[in-house]
């Protein structure tokens, strides 16, 4: 087995995507990779699907809304993630000040200045304690009574900056459409307290247990967080000597074990677009192969929904709202072996998407 091959194969494990690791929950999948890119609902739950073990639609929407285990908002590198619910409040106490002061100049250039985003998010704070969960366009509606203009970004900038101060995280769905709760009420518990350098620990610790081996420089591209504080990370946890160096990479201790028996079968799973697994390192040779990068990430921001064989790409798929129907287009002609796993995945992922309900209208 080639380094490539054992570096990837690892990675895919510490992912639950490859030797034959699933997890039993949406809590659990969430817990184990920290965080599940959520700009699309539907993609985030297809995420923790293919991480899990025969996890229903209706079980993740129960985490989300009944457990509350686990919760949408604007996290790394200030876009849409799942993660746990324990998580949230230190998570924001350390991510949030940069991802607010990276978009100032787009709150000036939007005339929204710090006199305005405050009373804005004083205004969404007593709609929700009065009338929520309410929806982007009930938001909106209240946001119209600071008499400014609400087309365009405006109120999704708005409602970002009330979700990045703490005043809401995303609630119940409602007919297929996002709803949004005061933080507080949603998830009452104090939660972490941990702050400062130990938060910035923690985020590296958490990183590498899901994404090892891996180099700062990967932690970077993953948090958002400038190099500088990625290597404040890695330096803390090798002063606590939970680290150790994987060749050029880094791993946490003790989770240097063999990537998996190469004799069994490939583990196939289908990756949703945007997937955590396919933006979660600074390069993509190791899980996607260069003649067939354009095909994953075509232009425009895109992430192709993804088949990988133990961790590495072998095609795209797609599938037809209304038929739930699933399609996959290969990089290569599939061995026996490779297809056999692929039947069982397609069968798998049309069966959850007959009994997803859409949103109606995804945030970005």
């Amino acid at each position: 087995m080639s380094d490539h091959e054992r570096v990837r194969r690892l990675r895919a494990r510490a992912q639950a995507l490859a030797g034959g690791e699933r997890e039993a929950s949406a809590q659990a999948v969430v817990q184990r990779v920290f965080a599940i890119q959520a700009q699309d609902a539907l993609a985030a739950d297809l995420g923790i699907r293919a991480r899990g073990r025969d996890i229903t639609a209706d079980a993740i929407r129960t985490a989300y809304e009944d457990e509350r285990s686990i919760v949408r908002g604007w996290f790394l590198r200030g876009t849409l993630q799942t993660i746990a619910s324990d998580d949230v409040r230190w998570v924001l106490r350390l991510l949030a000040p940069r991802i607010l002061a990276a978009t100032t100049h787009r709150y000036h250039q939007l005339g929204l200045d710090d006199s305005l985003r405050e009373r804005a998010d004083r205004l969404i704070r007593n709609a929700l304690a009065t009338h929520g969960p309410l929806t982007r366009a009930e938001l909106t509606e209240h946001l119209a009574t600071l008499g400014i203009a609400l087309d365009g970004q405006v109120p999704f900038h708005l409602i970002r900056h009330a979700a990045l101060t703490g005043v809401l995280c995303h609630g119940p769905r409602r007919t297929g459409e996002a709803t949004y709760v005061l933080l507080d009420d949603w998830l009452p518990t104090a939660g972490d307290s941990r702050d400062g350098e130990t938060a910035l620990a923690e985020l590296a610790r958490r990183y590498l247990a899901a994404h090892g081996p891996a180099t700062a420089e990967d932690f970077a591209t993953w948090s958002g967080l400038p190099i500088t504080w990625a290597r404040k990370g890695w330096q803390a946890l090798a002063r606590s000597g939970v680290i150790t160096e994987h060749g050029a990479l880094t791993v946490l201790a003790g989770r240097t074990e063999s990537p998996g028996d190469t004799s069994h079968p490939p583990d196939v799973r289908m990756l949703p677009a945007y997937d955590n697994y396919l933006v979660g390192y600074r390069t993509r040779e190791l899980s996607v192969p260069t003649a067939h990068r354009a095909r994953v990430w075509p232009g425009g921001g895109v992430i192709r929904p993804t088949v990988v064989a133990d961790g590495l790409a072998i095609a795209t798929w797609s599938h037809r709202s209304g038929a739930r129907s699933v399609h996959t287009e290969a990089f290569e002609p599939f061995p026996p072996q490779i297809q056999s796993g692929l039947d069982t995945e397609k069968a798998a992922v049309a069966r959850f998407l007959r009994t997803h309900v859409p949103e109606s209208a995804p945030p970005k």
